[in-house]
């Protein structure tokens, strides 16, 4: 894939907000750091840690890969926190975000970081959309107890 088409579609998640969530969550995988190189490994072909955050890029093709891949690894029984563009219109939103994710809208608009179409580093690129943090959360162990 070329760098330049890539770089428009790779901004990282504010510190503050990846910190707040992980103080919570306790990350031990992301499938899409910032400037990652997918010659090395492609966060769609990898399984994933027991819990992952995600801001997977933004395009509608690969945003909607990662969802998918998201749902696949919570029926792995794995914990995915995702950071995504608020779009309640979509299929996508409606058959599988809606009916599975925990969802977390979010105030303001996130200023993320990256390069933009000049190749120039900015630090506080709003996003075209609101965003929301949607969270698949494993399913609980189920044991047997006795009734007392």
């Amino acid at each position: 894939m070329d760098r330049s088409l890539r770089l428009s579609d790779d901004w990282k998640t504010p510190r503050y907000l990846y910190d707040e969530l992980d103080k919570e969550f306790h990350f031990d995988f992301d499938p899409c750091p910032f400037m990652h190189d997918i010659n090395f490994w492609n966060g769609l072909d990898v399984e994933w840690g027991s819990s992952n955050f995600v801001n997977p890029p933004y395009s509608r093709t690969l945003k909607e890969l990662f969802i998918r891949k998201a749902y696949a690894e919570y029926q792995k029984n794995k914990l995915v926190v995702m950071l995504l563009p608020v779009s309640t219109s979509t299929k996508i939103f409606h058959e599988i975000i809606l009916p599975n994710f925990e969802i977390r809208f979010l105030k303001g608009r996130v200023k993320f970081e990256g390069i933009n179409s000049f190749g120039e580093t900015v630090t506080n690129k709003c996003g075209m959309h609101d965003s929301m943090v949607v969270i698949f959360r494993p399913k609980l162990q189920t044991s047997k107890t006795s009734d007392n």
